[in-house]
């Protein structure tokens, strides 16, 4: 399993947050990371509650996941901004 784990930190790494140029993980934006054989679900924290970028970074997030193709379940869900529950609504629409 943790093989599994790191391959996700290691695609996770590659989401680079370009206002603060570090990506998602150096930029400890990701929480709760939970990884099986079928199934990665996180929670991705913006650097701001106002963060322009949010869709943007947390759509590549999940993007970046499903790429992977080893898992039949990718759950991104966004917390501790503004447009959370918008954002979470079109994460989960796809």
């Amino acid at each position: 399993m943790s093989d599994l784990k790191d391959r996700v930190i290691n695609a996770l790494k590659e989401v680079v947050d370009t206002e603060i140029n570090m990506n998602v993980i150096d930029g400890k934006m990701i929480f709760d990371l939970e990884v099986t054989e079928e199934r990665v679900s996180l929670k991705f924290r913006p650097t701001s509650p106002i963060c322009p970028i949010a869709l943007k970074l947390a759509t590549e997030v999940k993007d970046k996941l499903v790429s992977l193709n080893i898992f039949k379940t990718v759950k991104v869900e966004v917390i501790d901004h503004v447009m959370a529950p918008k954002i979470n609504e079109t994460l989960n629409s796809y």
